[in-house]
């Protein structure tokens, strides 16, 4: 049984995906045997409503989830509402965390109000997911480069919230990368591994970071929900361990 802690509802606006319907991404992931899945929208990449953006991703997982879709909120702090918009996912969705997208929304760690959205939502106890990128950047549109959030401030930061629950998706695209090395020891931080390349990929980040600390994950419909599975199977991991990176992590992590 899994909890897929990275899917995405609506469109990517520059080519469809297969299962980019709500229904069909649910069935595949039925199919799988995912129990739960985390899911963002890809609206709230690019829409500046994100008040409504979120309220339809709250109706869609209702309706076609079924217990099984668990919406995770934007929350974008350049915009003057960022504050409402924390509080409705929070009180009016019933959400247990948040997604925020720093480099489609055009801020850095340093930016005194993300510090103010990482203190209000760990105060309230909800887990911010922060999407380092979203595709690899061949794939880009050549007017939409988007670079991979720089991770390098993150360690300093979590320091200062000792009640921070922070989960980075689609931040293991390689674990050469210095920056997610100097994350390892950073307090309150989580992986997930669908951006991850190599053989052993798995296997690797679980060494790296220890099996408490990384979590399924597919980027499901961007990526095949298939390439995860076969990760995981392709780490031939102790049961034991495997059994905590599909579930019992991200039970730890969701808020009671």
């Amino acid at each position: 049984m899994i909890i897929d802690t990275n899917v995405h509802l609506s469109r990517w606006p520059f080519r469809r995906l297969p299962d980019d319907e709500p229904a069909a991404l649910a069935a595949r992931l039925r199919r799988h045997g995912v129990i739960e899945a985390w899911a963002g929208s890809f609206d709230g990449i690019f829409h500046k409503d994100v008040g409504a953006v979120n309220a339809r991703l709250a109706e869609e997982c209702a309706l076609h989830g079924r217990g099984l879709l668990v919406p995770f909120g934007t929350v974008n702090p350049m915009l003057p509402d960022w504050r409402e918009d924390l509080r409705r996912c929070r009180e009016v969705h019933h959400m247990p965390g948040i997604r925020v997208y720093p480099n489609y929304h055009g801020y850095t760690f340093d930016d005194p109000k993300f510090t103010e959205l990482l203190r209000a939502a760990s105060d309230c106890g909800l887990i911010i997911q922060l999407v380092v990128q979203m595709e690899d950047d061949r794939m880009q549109h050549p007017l939409m480069r988007i670079p991979p959030v720089d991770l390098a401030p993150l360690p300093k930061l979590t320091q200062t919230h000792p009640k921070l629950r922070l989960m980075l998706l689609n931040g293991f695209r390689s674990l050469n990368g210095g920056a997610v090395k100097t994350l390892v020891n950073a307090p309150g931080v989580s992986f997930e591994f669908a951006m991850l390349d190599g053989i052993g990929g798995v296997g690797d980040a679980v060494e790296a970071v220890s099996a408490n600390r990384v979590l399924f994950g597919s980027h499901a419909p961007f990526y095949y929900f298939e390439s995860a599975l076969l990760k995981l199977k392709e780490a031939g991991l102790p049961k034991e361990v495997a059994d905590r990176i599909c579930q019992a992590n991200a039970r730890e992590l969701m808020p009671r």
